[in-house]
């Protein structure tokens, strides 16, 4: 499994421990600020629950089982058709004996064999081989769809704790800063009007967090449903994960996905087959040869002192079928080159769609990035500085309320929008895996 990088959760988990206006005095901030140290020393703690999930679901996943057992069934029917055609026994029963100089004929024991035309056999084999070949690329093809189906479930469910741990801050806060105003507005130092505006900013707020949290279920059997797993126990939070290091060029991936997109690989095997098959189609004009030996049961002969009396014969055959329906023959070609052509056309048509894909990937990927940068290096360090400016402005009077509750909500959107990016790099990432058939 690949090796993470630590996160920048200072940014996104710090907002407990500013200070703010006339709180420091209040015991609940002491308290509150030890819960913040103990998750920032959380932070650091590599989570393993991903390389497991992918373990489980590769494991127990019924699709993943089922396109795996779809791939062996194709390989076993490579022997089956480069062997010879059974051979056949033959018995004949004379209800009424045949009498001949050497006396009656009473059953006939044959047996034959066919033996097709030459390259036959090995061409049916190259046949069945691309088949299972084309079944064992749909396998890798699914595995990666499930893998990237784990890790974006994973991610996705990552980034709801995360933004339920940081709206709950927020809420928090903003109810002691409500407490704060209504006892400033009992005292007169503040109007009704900022205290109002501050219960629904709490209101909102409130609202927000019963949403993130009503939707952990959903989000737990989304991620339960790839892993095979039943839907009775929502799954624990996942640990605080790493950022994935990835250090590629555009040009790197789009060789990669030439290279080992099981997607390509498996039209490729598909002309490989059609192209076997019509090589086999224009084997069907020659004929097979069967080899037959036949024996006869006589009995003695009625007179006496006949030569070669009750002596049983032995007959050897060939016979060959006659392919003389041309029409249908050349319809056998027909069909085969048509095929091909429309795998080759499949190829073209998959490659062009991969190559969109992947470039939408590396855009969304790369703007991730972008943005995972900004707000943990600019823009969350500049809203945690607005909010301090603010709480100061707010101390000596010169802002009000709403100017704090401004401020609080941007540094709160900052940090969900930077878990977001975050989130979207980690599913953008595994979506190039997917697409590319390489673990990156």
């Amino acid at each position: 499994m690949k090796t993470l990088k630590p996160r920048n959760t200072q940014n996104t988990r710090n907002l407990a421990g500013k200070r703010f206006p006339c709180l420091l005095c209040i015991p609940w901030l002491n308290l509150f600020v030890i819960l913040t140290i103990l998750l920032l020393t959380a932070s650091f703690v590599r989570a393993d629950e991903l390389t497991d999930y992918l373990a489980e679901a590769a494991q127990n996943n019924p699709g993943l089982e089922a396109a795996f057992n779809n791939w062996k069934a194709a390989l076993e029917q490579v022997p089956q058709v480069k062997a010879l055609p059974d051979p056949r026994f033959s018995y004949s029963y004379f209800i009424q004996e045949v009498e001949t100089r050497v006396g009656p004929q009473r059953q006939r024991f044959g047996i034959s064999q066919v033996f097709p035309w030459f390259g036959k056999l090995s061409l049916r084999g190259d046949v069945a081989m691309e088949v299972a070949e084309t079944e064992h690329q749909r396998y890798e093809q699914t595995k990666l769809k499930l893998f990237y189906r784990v890790k974006s479930s994973f991610f996705e469910y990552t980034y709801l704790n995360h933004s339920v741990e940081i709206t709950r801050q927020h809420l928090i806060l903003l109810q002691n800063m409500e407490k704060v105003a209504r006892t400033r507005f009992e005292t007169g130092e503040m109007p009704q009007s900022s205290l109002i505006q501050l219960q629904v900013e709490l209101g909102k707020l409130d609202d927000k967090l019963r949403t993130l949290e009503a939707l952990r279920v959903p989000a737990s059997i989304r991620l339960s449903s790839v892993l095979n797993r039943k839907y009775d126990a929502v799954l624990p939070w996942p640990q605080p994960v790493d950022q994935t290091p990835a250090v590629f060029t555009d040009s790197d991936v789009q060789r990669w996905l030439k290279e080992s997109s099981p997607e390509l690989r498996q039209m490729d095997a598909m002309i490989r087959k059609e192209t076997d098959a019509a090589a086999l189609a224009h084997k069907e004009r020659y004929p097979d040869i069967m080899f037959g030996l036949d024996y006869i049961q006589t009995d003695d002969a009625r007179m006496s002192g006949v030569s070669g009396s009750g002596k049983d014969p032995l007959m050897a055959s060939v016979s060959i079928n006659l392919p003389i329906w041309f029409g249908k023959l050349k319809a056998g070609e027909q069909q085969a080159a048509y095929r091909r052509t429309a795998a080759e056309g499949m190829l073209a048509e998959s490659e062009n769609r991969l190559k969109s894909d992947l470039q939408m990937a590396l855009y969304n990927f790369r703007d991730a990035e972008r943005k995972i940068s900004l707000y943990n290096d600019t823009l969350i360090p500049k809203a945690q500085q607005s909010l301090e400016v603010t709480r100061e402005a707010f101390e000596s009077g010169r802002v009000g309320f709403t100017s704090l509750i401004e401020a609080q909500r941007t540094l709160l959107e900052f940090q969900l929008s930077a878990d977001r990016a975050f989130a979207d790099r980690e599913i953008r990432l595994a979506e190039i895996e997917m697409l590319t058939g390489r673990e990156l």
